[in-house]
């Protein structure tokens, strides 16, 4: 299939209480991980690109691998821009072959935030892109995005709603207690906030942070609403280890085919756990 917008199976997954995860891209070894874990599990799943990996892979290589990737795979895929920090960023993204993107308002004020939005609301849908908007400010590093913990804020449900009736992105992420990278201990996710956001809006709500989150508190955030889950820093971390075991284990070795190899297959065994943690699969 080529690349499909979010709106292709985000509703599905919203009313079905599944969820659809991002994994992203950060080399070709993930991305064919995440797309052989997918064909694997038959299950629909999101290319997340952040601005730091799409600089590292250059942005026609990155169109290029996920076109690829989905025509091959015969599932619903999408390619997300993650964290687009601006309207001149977006419409580029769009204009390369994104089926989907991320406009990351949320640290301006809120009136403001809706009116970026809005702007790319309006412009991505003009030519069938979904968007995701982001209200709240989720703590931790990932990539480019580096918020302190202190800094880091809770979404309002009565702003949330708001913003999602002013702006009709299709996809909302809220900050409920959850943060870019590993977990140092348990995180402390707001179920309350999911509830009445969810609730409330038609788009399902979108987890950031995914990875380390507990498999009750995940399938609790989909009971409730949570319909699209981001999972990039597992991923890495799978990848990592067994290519570190490798050269540890042959310090002579300099065929990165004999250590990128299985650092892939790493990754997609995590995907492939998520996919039938979030109940994705099958769903394709």
């Amino acid at each position: 299939m080529p690349l499909v917008p979010m709106t292709e199976f985000l509703p599905k997954a919203k009313a079905n209480k599944f969820a659809v995860g991002q994994f992203n891209m950060n080399n070709l070894e993930f991305t064919q991980a995440i797309i052989e874990a997918g064909i694997e599990e038959k299950s629909p799943l999101i290319f997340g690109v952040s601005e730091g990996a799409m600089r590292y892979m250059g942005l026609e290589y990155t169109v290029a691998m996920a076109k690829v990737a989905a025509e091959t795979s015969g599932l619903p895929v999408a390619l997300h821009l993650d964290h687009g920090s601006s309207f001149e960023v977006v419409m580029k993204c769009i204009q390369a072959g994104f089926s989907s993107v991320m406009f990351d308002g949320s640290h301006y004020p809120l009136e403001e935030n809706i009116r970026l939005t809005k702007k790319v609301v309006e412009a991505a849908h003009a030519v069938g892109v979904s968007v995701e908007g982001e209200l709240g400010t989720i703590g931790g590093v990932e990539d480019d995005v580096s918020v302190d913990e202190e800094d880091a804020a809770l979404a309002k449900p009565e702003e949330a709603i708001r913003f999602w009736e002013e702006t009709k992105v299709d996809a909302l992420a809220i900050a409920v207690g959850t943060a870019h990278g590993m977990y140092k201990g348990e995180p402390k996710i707001r179920f309350e906030i999911i509830d009445e956001v969810a609730r409330n809006v038609d788009a399902p709500i979108v987890l950031h942070g995914g990875s380390g989150v507990p498999d009750e508190s995940i399938k609790k955030a989909i009971s409730l609403g949570v319909g699209k889950i981001n999972v990039n820093t597992e991923n890495q971390v799978a990848c990592t280890r067994v290519v570190r075991q490798i050269l540890d284990e042959k310090p002579d070795l300099v065929d990165p085919r004999k250590y990128m190899g299985p650092g892939r297959e790493a990754i997609k065994e995590v995907v492939k756990e998520k996919m039938r943690l979030f109940g994705s699969s099958n769903q394709a």
